[in-house]
This record gives C-alpha cells, sequence and structure tokens, in this order.
C-alpha cells in the first residue's frame, strides 16, 4: 500500500507545478475570440525600471481596485520569477473600442501623494498581461527643473491599449500613458484624481504564431547580429590558434617522449612524466569530495544542454511565465539521479568502500550553498515586501520535491552506479616506480594560480561578448532568443577549456608534477571565477543601485557561477583524464 501511495504523492507534486499556470491562460484553450467577448486580462507587478528584481505588487500603489482582488493561481514557476497576477478595473472586449472610460476617483492622501512620487523619481513601470501577452508603461513622468531649482511629478491618470488583432485573434498589445492626461502631484497635498483609460482595436497582417517575435527583435537588430557574428569568430580563432600550439606540443615535445621513453634504457626513463608512472593514477586527497565535485559537475551539464534543447525546440520562448524557473527545479530534481550514478561509479573505479559518503556530499555540494544563498536573499525580499519573497507554501514544495524525490533519485543513481561500476584500466607500466616527491620550488608560471589564471582566462576571453548578452538579458530588458548561438557558445568554451587544460596537464606532468587531478579541476573552473568577476564590472556600468539588488545580483550571479565551476571543472578533468590515460598507454612495453 505504501508504494501507490507514494507514486500518487509524486504524481501530485509534478501536476502542482505545472497545471496551476493553465489558470492564468485565455479562457478558450486557442485563444480564440468572437466579437465582444470578455479577454482575460491581469495586472501584475510594478518596480523601478533600473533594478529588475525590485518588483512590487501592483496594488501596493494606490491605484484603483477591484473588490475584492483575486489572486490568480500560480505555478512554482511563476512564484519563483515574482509573478503576482491579480484581477482589475480594466475591462477589454473584442474589437470593441473604448474612449476615455472611467476606472475610478481617487482621492490620494498626503502620504499616498508621497509614495506615487517616490515611485515616479525611481522610474516605475507596471506590468499587465492582457490574453497572455506581456506589456509594460510607466505609471508617470519627472521633470528635472522646473524654473525654480526643483523638480515636477506627473501622475499619468490615462492609459491607451493599442491592441492588434489577426481575425478572431490577440496578437499584439502595447500601453502608454497620456502625458496630455497627467496630474501634478508635486505639492503635498490631498487631491482628488479621475483614472480613464481608452482601447483601440487595429487589424494586422502579423500571425499569430509569430506574436512572441516582437519580443526578440531587439536581439535581431543588426548590432546585435554583429556583436553575435563577432564573438563566434573569436572563439573560432582562439580554438584554431589552440589546436594549432598542441599540434607543435604533440609533434615536437610528446611524440619524441613517447619515442624516448619506449627505447632508453632504465636510467633515461627515470626523467619526465614517465618516471611518475606510479603516481600519477593515484587517486587525489579528499578522494569523496573530488568524486563529487565530478558528478555534481556532470548532472549540471546534462542540466544545461536539457534546456538548451528545450529552448531550441521552442519549448521555453520569452516571456513564458515561470517556464524556465519551472523546468530548473523539474530538471534538477530528475537529474539527481545522473548525479548519484555518476559519483558513485567513478568512485567505485578507484575505492571498493567509501561510495556512500561520495553521494551524500554530492547531494549537498550544490543546493547546499544555493538554499543557504537563496534563504538569506528570501529573508531580505520579505523585509522589503517585493515579490521576490517566496511565500511558505512554495518553499514546503521545493523542500518536499528535495526530500522525497531528488534525494531518493541520487541514493538510486548511486546504488546503480556502483553496481555496474566499470573496472578501471590502468594503463601498462614499463616499471613501477617508487613515489616521487613533487618539486617545491618551481617557477611561477608553473604553479597552480598561474595555472588558473591561463585555464580561465583563455576560454573566458571567447565568451566574454556573448557574456554581456546574457547578462543583459537577465539584468535588464534586452531579451535573448537565441538558444542556437548558445549552444554554439556552449560548445566553444567546452572545446577550449579541454586544449588548455590537455597542454597545463602535459606541462605539470613534465616537471614530475603527479598531483594533476585537483588542479585540473581548478584550472577548468577558473573560467566562472573570470565570469562573476565580470558580473561584478558589469554592475558597476550598470544603472542598478541599492542593497536589495545588489544582494540579488551577487547571490544569484555567484550560485550561477558556481554551477558553471563545477560543470567546467567536470569537463576539464575528463579531459585530461583521457589524455594521461592516452600518453602512458602509447607507451610500448619493454
Amino acid at each position: 500500500m505504501a508504494k501507490p501511495r507514494y507514486l500518487i504523492l509524486l504524481l501530485l507534486l509534478f501536476v502542482t507545478l505545472q497545471s496551476s499556470s493553465l489558470s492564468v491562460a485565455a479562457s478558450p484553450s486557442d485563444h480564440n475570440y468572437n466579437i465582444g467577448d470578455t479577454l482575460p486580462f491581469f495586472v501584475n507587478k510594478v518596480g523601478p525600471f533600473n533594478n529588475p528584481s525590485e518588483t512590487y505588487e501592483y496594488y501596493d500603489l494606490p491605484f484603483c481596485k477591484p473588490d475584492p482582488i483575486v489572486r490568480k493561481k500560480e505555478s512554482l514557476g511563476e512564484v519563483l520569477n515574482g509573478d503576482r497576477l491579480s484581477n482589475a478595473l480594466y475591462e477589454f472586449k473584442f474589437r470593441e473600442d473604448k474612449d476615455g472610460e472611467t476606472l475610478c476617483q481617487k482621492k490620494f492622501t498626503i502620504d499616498q501623494i508621497g509614495s506615487l512620487k517616490q515611485a515616479i523619481n525611481s522610474e516605475f513601470y507596471f506590468q499587465f498581461y492582457l490574453d497572455d501577452l506581456p506589456f509594460w508603461g510607466f505609471i508617470g513622468k519627472l521633470e528635472e527643473d522646473n524654473g525654480e531649482g526643483g523638480s515636477n511629478y506627473y501622475l499619468f491618470t490615462h492609459v491607451q491599449f493599442d491592441v492588434l488583432y489577426n481575425g478572431n485573434r490577440v496578437v499584439e498589445v502595447k500601453a502608454f500613458g497620456d502625458p496630455n492626461r497627467a496630474v501634478d502631484i508635486t505639492k503635498a497635498v490631498d487631491i482628488d484624481v479621475k483614472f480613464t483609460y481608452s482601447v483601440i482595436w487595429n487589424a494586422t497582417e502579423l500571425r499569430f504564431e509569430n506574436r512572441m517575435g516582437r519580443y526578440s527583435r531587439a536581439s535581431l537588430l543588426p548590432v546585435y547580429r554583429q556583436v553575435h557574428w563577432f564573438s563566434f569568430i573569436n572563439s573560432i580563432v582562439i580554438i584554431l590558434l589552440l589546436v594549432g600550439l598542441l599540434a607543435l606540443l604533440y609533434t615536437r615535445h610528446l611524440k619524441s617522449d613517447l619515442k624516448k621513453y619506449s627505447s632508453a634504457n632504465e636510467e633515461d626513463r627515470e626523467v619526465g612524466w614517465k618516471s611518475i608512472d606510479g603516481d600519477v593514477f593515484k587517486h587525489p586527497p579528499n578522494s569523496s569530495l573530488f568524486f563529487a565535485v565530478v558528478g555534481t559537475g556532470t548532472q549540471l551539464l546534462i542540466l544545461l544542454c536539457v534546456l538548451l534543447f528545450l529552448a531550441i525546440i521552442g519549448t521555453l520562448y520569452p516571456y513564458n511565465r515561470g517556464g524556465l524557473s519551472s523546468c530548473l527545479v523539474l530538471l534538477f530534481t530528475l537529474s539527481s539521479i545522473c548525479a548519484g550514478y555518476s559519483t558513485a561509479s567513478f568512485h567505485g573505479q578507484f575505492a571498493e568502500n567509501g561510495w556512500e559518503r561520495s553521494v551524500a556530499i554530492a547531494s549537498i555540494l550544490y543546493i547546499g550553498p544555493v538554499f543557504v544563498t537563496v534563504s538569506i536573499l528570501n529573508i531580505v525580499a520579505i523585509s522589503y515586501r517585493v515579490t521576490a519573497g517566496l511565500p511558505l507554501g512554495s518553499i514546503l514544495v521545493i523542500l518536499v520535491l528535495f526530500t522525497f524525490v531528488a534525494i531518493p533519485l541520487l541514493a538510486f543513481g548511486g546504488v546503480i552506479g556502483y553496481r555496474f561500476r566499470s573496472e578501471f584500466q590502468r594503463p601498462p607500466a614499463t616499471k613501477r616506480y617508487p613515489s616521487r616527491e613533487i618539486q617545491q620550488q618551481v617557477p611561477w608560471y608553473r604553479r597552480t594560480p598561474f595555472q588558473m589564471f591561463i585555464g580561465g582566462f583563455v576560454p573566458f576571453s571567447a565568451i566574454v561578448l556573448q557574456l554581456h548578452q546574457v547578462y543583459a538579458s537577465m539584468w535588464g530588458y534586452k531579451i535573448y532568443t537565441l538558444p542556437g548561438i548558445l549552444v554554439a557558445t556552449l560548445v566553444t568554451v567546452i572545446v577550449i577549456i579541454a586544449l588548455v587544460n590537455v597542454g597545463l596537464t602535459y606541462i605539470q606532468l613534465s616537471v614530475e608534477d603527479h598531483e594533476w587531478w585537483w588542479r585540473s579541476v581548478m584550472c577548468g573552473g577558473s573560467t566562472a571565477i573570470f565570469m562573476f568577476g565580470y558580473c561584478i564590472y558589469f554592475y558597476a556600468r550598470s544603472s542598478m543601485s541599492g542593497f536589495l539588488q545588489l544582494s540579488f545580483f551577487i547571490g544569484y550571479n555567484a550560485c550561477i557561477c558556481y554551477a558553471f565551476f563545477l560543470i567546467f571543472g567536470a569537463i576539464s578533468f575528463r579531459v585530461s583524464l583521457l589524455f594521461v590515460r592516452h600518453i602512458y598507454h602509447n607507451v610500448k612495453r619493454e
């Protein structure tokens, strides 16, 4: 009886994540309307234009409110995205124009005037949804100099909605405040205000299937196309240079080393990378943590590839409310089995016991720091009363998913990985030399910090232009809708990381330093350190301000860059392992 109940619980949890999003869709499932049909309309949030993380519920400002205010049920992804949809007094009927329709009459108090002036000074915008189409507008305008050394504050009391339709479907909507009907609220006095709105319908030839295209036009402007192409060409040039350098390394050094070590006498063999054959395949210190890093990095790489695939096929598209957040939660939960399998199978190749500890570390290696960071940010968000603060119900859903789904899948993957582990095939050695001490006095350019700098800077230089576009999309209002470019960027950075770390590993082995395991992870993952450094530069050059925005910017970017550190570190190690096994396999037996 316990098993069916457990399966029912899992089914209910997954349905909860997605089904509630249907409640905010248009009434007809196919978005078809007849003349006079009422369209679904929701107000969402307001916030300062320069601080995308600082958003408040629409009715936190003293706008016209319906009685009662009804919140729409939202999916987990929408809640994580900070969406708080509610009903409104605005009424939209398909293809029926309205001119100067009265919304409500309000009398603002001095305190309400003060909050509106503060919002206008911060360039507050609003976000609405009509038939699942998001659109924005400003609540007022600020005139810096009124001739008396001060500023004038104007509140838009009339909003004009321009709606385009094709046949019986809505394809585009815009809203803007009418400056000719703005009310001066500069003086701190009570004031009566009448709010009105107009709706203008116009036909268009734009097809319904392409109505989301307007949100991606910014990414397709010629200037952005040039940036994408320049970034891609830059990456290809770096790859060609690295391939040339590695080809030179192989033909002039590695090939001669292989020939020398295969035919030389014993004394000549006891120098260079061949002399550390007995140590080079010993598992590193803190091996449980190391195997957990490789396993978690593999999980996150699979998660990233699946997300990009969903974006390419169109499942994830711009302003699919909460779609990305829902996919992240679901995919991370399901991919836990990959982390358990990879960690345990890799551990089992080098040690008979202790795989359980490695899997346990993998369970908290990434989600642990992320949970602490998100908890701190949630406390900050709640203290500021912004929509980014997660309600208790959403927190409980995430905890239940992690406890009853992710952890069991991780453990199951660990058991399968250990049971079906493959035996590590040690390359045939010419002779098992005793362990050698690593040289303590080495040139600065052979030390770990410099190699991490090279291992991180070269791949980072190939993706910095695309990284700027991604940051502008995440922390601004530029829509990034070119998943193919992201896939190409990911492939190129993986190739560059692989090529760079093969060279760095060879340099390390050539000075008889066999502790290459952790260094390969650190050198590959150091690209993420440069990414985090660039995000600090991006913030300094932006118009974002305030402790709330700074904490969210630093916190979420730290989580993202930490994920890429694990991804790139796992890739770097796996490539380095293939290279090390290859060169030792190619040494001929005596």
